[in-house]
Parts: C-alpha cells; sequence; structure tokens
C-alpha cells in the first residue's frame, strides 16, 4: 500500500468518524484540511435517488452561484456574422463554424463551456459523439443553445454552473475555491443544492435527496446532513 504523506495522513485522521455535519462544520472542516500547492476547488457529489436512463428521471439544470466559481471559464462559441462578433465582444475565448468543429474534430478542446446560435445546431450536433459524454454538448434547457449570445457567454464567465445526473444518479460540481470565505462556500453550496431540488423530475420515486458530500480536489470527502444541505 501506498505510503501517505504526513499532511493526506493527518486529513484522514481529521474527517474519521465524522459524517452528516452541518454545512457550515463541512466547510470548515474541508477548508482546514487542505493542503495542496494550489488553491484547490470545492466539490459537491449529490447522491439522488433518480435512474438518469429513462428520460422522465433525468436531472439537468443550471445555476448561477452567488460568490462565484473562482475558475476561469473559457467558452466556445459556434455562431457566424454579426452573433460571432456579438460572442466575441462578449468576452467569448474561442468563436468560429465549419472551422471551429474541424479543430474539435482534431481532438483538440480548449474550452470548458459550448454555446451555440440555433442554426449552427445541424453542424455542432455532427460533434455530439465527442461534446455529449464531456457534457459540453450545446442545450436549449440550460440555456447554451440561444440567440442571446451576450448573455449566454457573461452568464458562463459569470459564475454560472451546469449539472447533470451521472449514471448512477449522481451529480458533481465545483461550487467555490478553499481559499473562498467559509459563508460564501456556505451560500454556493446551498444554491447548488437547491437548483438540483427544484430539477426535481416527474419520474423520481422515493427520497429524491439521499446524500450530500463535499471535499476539495485532493482531500477526503465528508457527508452534510441533508437538512442543512437545504435550509435556505
Amino acid at each position: 500500500m501506498a505510503k501517505l504523506s504526513k499532511k493526506k495522513a493527518a486529513a484522514r485522521t481529521a474527517f474519521e468518524g465524522k459524517a452528516n455535519l452541518t454545512v457550515e462544520d463541512a466547510i470548515k472542516l474541508v477548508k482546514t484540511s487542505a493542503s495542496a500547492k494550489f488553491d484547490e476547488t470545492v466539490e459537491i457529489a449529490l447522491n439522488l435517488g433518480v435512474d438518469p436512463r429513462h428520460a422522465d428521471q433525468m436531472v439537468r439544470g443550471v445555476v448561477t452561484l452567488p460568490a462565484g466559481t473562482g475558475k476561469d471559464v473559457r467558452v466556445a462559441v459556434f455562431a457566424r456574422g454579426p452573433k460571432a462578433d456579438e460572442a466575441r465582444a462578449a468576452g467569448a475565448d474561442i468563436v468560429g463554424a465549419e472551422d471551429l468543429m474541424e479543430t474539435i474534430q482534431s481532438g483538440k478542446i480548449e474550452f470548458d463551456r459550448c454555446i451555440a446560435t440555433p442554426d449552427m445546431m445541424p453542424l455542432v450536433g455532427r460533434l455530439g459523439k465527442i461534446l455529449g459524454p464531456r457534457n459540453l454538448m450545446p442545450n436549449p434547457k440550460v440555456g447554451t443553445v440561444t440567440m442571446d449570445v451576450k448573455s449566454a457567454v457573461e452568464a458562463a464567465k459569470g459564475g454560472e454552473v451546469q449539472f447533470k445526473a451521472e449514471k448512477a444518479g449522481v451529480v458533481h460540481a465545483g461550487i467555490g475555491k478553499v481559499s473562498f470565505d467559509e459563508d460564501k462556500l456556505a451560500q454556493n453550496l446551498r444554491a447548488f443544492v437547491d437548483a438540483v431540488s427544484r430539477a426535481k423530475p416527474t419520474g423520481a420515486k422515493g427520497t429524491y435527496m439521499k446524500k450530500v458530500s463535499i471535499s476539495s480536489t485532493m482531500g477526503p470527502g465528508v457527508s452534510v446532513d441533508v437538512v442543512s444541505a437545504t435550509a435556505n
């Protein structure tokens, strides 16, 4: 078994026997135990009582975190003419059409969010097998297929987080950085949990929000009391 570093061993010891903490206590524990040399992301995982293989149990949506993400989000936009100019003016990192499609097909994906005008979707549709598994496919349900390119780019740059349930019914997201104040992380966590709660699908049966856990990028995870996480 690989030997744990002193810092990691100390973090594990700090987390031992702790579960279902209040949001505030969980954030404090994750912040004080983060020991990497970079500003780690605080990550959240929600275990939901859904089976996303069924269309009526799919969970997806978007939420703007009140304190932002602390992450520099790179945005690509599929657009032509005035809409392409609008995207560049709004701060998009990459703007294109066929040329952008070819870049992506070559395996070069240098963006975290992809936006498209509706007329570009026949083109973008050809990239489904590449963008879909990476959760980068533009989708009107989360506002990334739109004529209002300016607002979509600004939202992506301004702390908007997309979420989608994976096969096991788990939703993952980054909700800020370890360097954030505890109250800012608590605001972001509750805003994210609230958005996922609101996205409860019609086909969900039984307990919807089963478990909430948080961790830092390199640190162990701890479960959060669901009642505390859903209290606004």
